[in-house]
């Protein structure tokens, strides 16, 4: 049985999910049931997410209550930088993700849909159970990371070649990271046994999530500031964490940082603390 099945307490009624599921299946099911589907939505989440993003980050200089929500308003986003992170972007996808996205649209039987959708509170229970899991192993794999030098050299070293990130630093990475996120993000929904539906919502959220993490904006609408109780990460956490790589290193909540003694909260003090300790150091943003 579904474990998460067990918490929804409305799952004998039909779902509020249901019209949309069913005019999916009746007009788009041959697309929904391709192997491709997943990363299409993926890519497309992340180049829609980034471009506005990167809008505001052109726009920003000369729109000074934009800029006023940078978190480093005094450091713009240049066309090098755009142009530097997006190949690196396009080289990981055409390299490594393409070829596996056609691999298993060739090899990868079409999959099977169910006809009923998700209870509404199977759908957010399932997204909720996937960052669950999802941030402990990403917690643990980024703390390895940092923490044994030959990955962190080999690896890691290069997305925190940029002290202070923005949005197209997201997905500047080695392939080996890229494919790790997207393995965890895949296998998940399928250990949770989530709807077909759960398992995309989660994936868009986690890309909506990182491409926000990276931004260099703290916007009063952040989920940082609509969580309470200091639970959620966030854009100034991430912010410090790539000018301070000792700390806040799980990509959602914050429980996993407070256990392991690797939580730091930005403050103006802190700031100058982190900025007199990363004098000498190389940003490729400057």
């Amino acid at each position: 049985m579904n474990p998460l099945r067990l918490l929804d307490f409305s799952w004998d009624t039909q779902s509020v999910l249901q019209p949309a599921w069913d005019y999916l299946l009746q007009h788009h099911q041959a697309e929904l049931r391709s192997p491709l589907f997943p990363v299409v939505i993926s890519v497309s989440t992340y180049l829609l997410l980034v471009t506005l993003y990167t809008l505001l980050d052109l726009l920003a200089p000369s729109w000074p209550a934009l800029n006023s929500y940078k978190l480093h308003p005094d450091r713009p986003v240049t066309w090098d930088n755009i142009w530097t992170t997006l190949y690196l972007t396009a080289y990981n996808h055409l390299v490594y993700i393409f070829p596996a996205a056609v691999g298993q649209w060739l090899w990868r039987p079409p999959i099977p849909l169910p006809r009923d959708a998700p209870t509404l509170m199977s759908f957010l229970l399932g997204i909720l159970g996937c960052m669950v899991v999802f941030d402990f192993q990403f917690y643990l794999w980024h703390l390895l990371h940092h923490r044994v030098p030959w990955l962190y050299r080999t690896f890691h070293a290069m997305h925190h070649q940029y002290l202070q990130p923005f949005s197209l630093v997201t997905q500047y990475v080695s392939a080996w990271e890229l494919i790790s996120s997207g393995f965890w993000t895949t296998v998940d929904p399928l250990l949770l046994q989530c709807h077909c539906l759960t398992a995309w919502g989660f994936m868009v959220f986690t890309i909506c999530v990182s491409t926000e993490d990276h931004c260099g904006y703290d916007f009063p609408w952040s989920l940082h500031r609509l969580v309470p109780f200091g639970l959620w990460g966030g854009p100034p956490k991430h912010d410090a964490h790539h000018r301070m790589p000792g700390t806040n290193f799980a990509p959602f909540f914050s429980h996993w940082d407070w256990l392991g003694g690797t939580n730091m909260v930005p403050t103006p003090s802190k700031d100058r603390y982190v900025e007199e300790g990363l004098k000498g150091r190389k940003d490729k943003g400057a």
